[in-house]
C-alpha cells in the first residue's frame, strides 16, 4: 500500500491515538514486490486485520482499516467472521475515528 494511500493516512491516525491513549501497537508491514504486487510476509489465514491494539486495563481490539470505498477481501471477512464473536473487533473508516478515540480513552 503507498504510504500516502488512504489508508495508511487514516492507519497513523489510529495508531497515533491508540498510543496517545497507552496501547501497544503491533501491525504487520507489507512490501512491494518488482512485479508491483503488495505482500505482508506471514505464516497463517491471509487476511488478519491489520492492528491489533493492547493495553493492561482497556483490553485487546483487532482493528481492520478501510478507506470510505474499500472492501473486506474474502480472507478479511473470514477473520472478522472467527474474531467479532469472541473478542472486540473494530472495521474503521475516517467516519470511525471519533468512536474508536472515544473508546481508547475509556477506562
Amino acid at each position: 500500500m503507498p504510504r500516502n494511500a488512504p489508508e495508511a493516512i487514516l492507519q497513523e491516525k489510529v495508531i497515533t491515538i491508540a498510543r496517545m491513549n497507552g496501547f501497544m501497537v503491533q501491525h504487520s508491514r507489507p512490501v512491494q514486490t518488482a512485479q508491483g504486487r503488495w505482500l505482508t510476509a506471514i505464516q497463517g489465514d491471509a487476511g488478519f486485520p491489520d492492528l491489533v491494539l493492547a493495553h493492561t486495563h482497556r483490553g485487546v481490539l483487532f482493528v481492520e482499516l478501510k478507506s470510505d470505498t474499500g472492501r473486506l477481501s474474502p480472507g478479511q471477512t473470514a477473520w472478522r467472521r472467527n474474531l467479532a464473536p469472541h473478542v472486540e473487533y473494530w472495521l474503521v473508516r475516517e467516519a470511525d475515528l471519533q468512536e474508536l478515540a472515544t473508546r481508547l480513552g475509556r477506562p
